[in-house]
């Protein structure tokens, strides 16, 4: 089914297709395929972030896989958990019918956290950290995701007067008039926050888990007003209460108050604020490191007569604070100069004796006055 997309005060007519193409006879949806390419950047993001995180990338990638089978049955389980009707009661096998939707944003978010916390548990990871950097790709994911349901013309709101009211057949079925564009604010808040939060994690974080906390505010704080708005909320059974709106006000206020309680917490183990780091004994590392320049297509000017990489090689080993003990022809060669430089300083020792006593009988007897 084609939908006609207009924003009337903006003058704006889009032409939208659920179905993106076909390959043999199978139908790609844009749904899917914007949902991957959130889930694409998100996972790059992450692996960007590793080396400034301190976060090994093998381990990382086995918590992403975890977390990413965790978030679509974590999805799929909260959308139907929550559904108004007996449509998997009677057809169970339904529940593995995605193609149209039926995800549920919250429900992936918890699966997703649990499944890969537990992998990086498992992999000795620092977990909090992890959830910092899973925090920021949630964002990024979320951003580029809502645009699915702009396609499939859902997750809209009740009327509006605003400029940039939407309006479509689909939406013309439930609200008359201009609606509320949910989508769009959703998207540009979580692409706001992704912004934020980079930026925060990199210059302002001062213990793990810090940016996991904001992240939860944020957008329990976004996601309250926002569902607020929308005409296709999931109720409680038997409360006319919004679950998505519930969930987020309490989880925003959980965050608040963690973060009130960690306030004088600093314990990093990557990047984050530059004081905390000199106090972890991050800054320090990573400075004398960065002070350290070598040519690795030169000859090396401070190891005379050694290649520039075996050069770096002992510029690292000094910097680690081990030194290694000389073999073979090393051996018998620091030997030899060991024992030149004694003979050398033993000659200077009987000169110096020499002009000492020639000094002494050229001097009168006789103490002094």
């Amino acid at each position: 089914m084609t939908n006609t997309v207009q924003f009337p005060e903006l003058g704006l007519t889009f032409t939208l297709h659920p179905v993106a193409f076909e390959v043999f006879g199978i139908q790609v949806y844009w749904y899917g395929i914007l949902i991957g390419i959130g889930f694409l950047l998100a996972v790059l993001y992450g692996f960007a972030s590793s080396k400034a995180m301190r976060i090994n990338r093998d381990y990382l990638t086995d918590a992403i896989i975890g977390g990413m089978i965790g978030g679509i049955v974590g999805a799929r389980l909260y959308y139907v958990l929550f559904y108004a009707g007996n449509l998997y009661l009677n057809d169970p096998m339904q529940i593995f019918n995605i193609k149209n939707g039926g995800l549920g944003i919250y429900g992936g978010i918890i699966g997703g956290l649990l499944v890969g916390g537990l992998v990086a548990k498992w992999r000795k990871m620092h977990v909090a950290a992890v959830l910092d950097v899973a925090s920021v790709g949630y964002f990024i994911g979320q951003g580029i995701g809502r645009w699915g349901n702009f396609v499939n013309q859902e997750a809209f709101g009740t009327a509006t007067d605003l400029p940039w009211g939407m309006y479509s057949e689909k939406t013309a079925e439930i609200v008359m008039g201009n609606v509320h564009p949910c989508f769009l604010y959703e998207s540009l808040s979580c692409l706001l926050g992704a912004l934020v939060l980079h930026i925060f994690t990199r210059y302002f974080r001062r213990y793990d888990g810090q940016t996991f906390l904001l992240y939860i505010l944020w957008y329990g704080v976004e996601r309250f007003f926002i569902e607020g708005l929308r005409t296709d909320s999931l109720l409680l059974p038997g409360i006319d209460l919004r679950v998505s709106q519930v969930l987020a006000g309490v989880s925003a206020a959980a965050a608040l108050v963690l973060l009130i309680v960690f306030r004088k917490r600093t314990s990093l183990s990557g990047c984050g604020s530059k004081a905390v780091m000199e106090l972890n004994g991050i800054e320090a590392i990573s400075a004398e490191k960065k002070s350290v320049r070598i040519d690795e297509t030169a000859e090396s000017t401070i190891f005379a007569g050694i290649s520039a990489e075996e050069a770096k090689e002992k510029v690292e080993v000094s910097l680690s604070g081990h030194t290694e003990e000389p073999k073979g022809e090393d051996t018998a060669e620091g030997g030899t100069a060991a024992a030149d430089n004694e003979a050398e300083t033993g000659a200077d020792a009987a000169e110096e004796a020499d002009h000492a006593e020639e000094k002494k009988e050229e001097e009168p007897d006789g103490g002094t006055n």
